[in-house]
């Protein structure tokens, strides 16, 4: 797979930013949109694209691979080394076919999009009153 990561930095969330780059790699782990053996963007495309220090992203690729889901390959780039997607909410998981169902039913009586997120988060939070970092 040919993984395409938009790394996205807000500067006012009070995160650092080389922290908000590996949560952004992790969340793309989870998606399934970055698969073991996918290479990252360089540090220099990385701070082309956001206007961070190309250090910050060496940063953030440290991490990652203390954390052992990337490895540096001398010459040729930073590469992930496993994936984060729980075999029940993998692209072809029944978990992610009733989801898919329900967002066609949703969009079939009428909802848009926004209402669409407007009532996920809702029985989110219902659910996860702790938010997304609860168990």
């Amino acid at each position: 797979m040919k993984a395409v990561v938009v790394f996205r930095i807000d500067r006012r969330s009070g995160v650092a930013t080389y922290l908000q780059i590996v949560r952004q790699v992790e969340q793309a782990l989870r998606m399934g949109a970055l698969e073991e053996g996918d290479r990252l963007p360089t540090a220099a495309q990385v701070a082309a694209e956001t206007k961070v220090n190309p250090n910050t992203t060496l940063k953030a690729y440290r991490e990652l691979e203390r954390a052992g889901l990337a490895e540096v390959r001398q010459g040729a780039g930073t590469f992930i080394t496993r994936s984060l997607v729980p075999p029940q909410s993998g692209p072809d998981s029944p978990l992610r076919a009733s989801l898919a169902e329900w967002l066609n039913e949703a969009r079939a009586q009428g909802l848009s999009g926004p209402e669409v997120d407007a009532l996920f988060r809702s029985a989110f939070a219902a659910v996860y009153p702790g938010g997304a970092d609860a168990g």
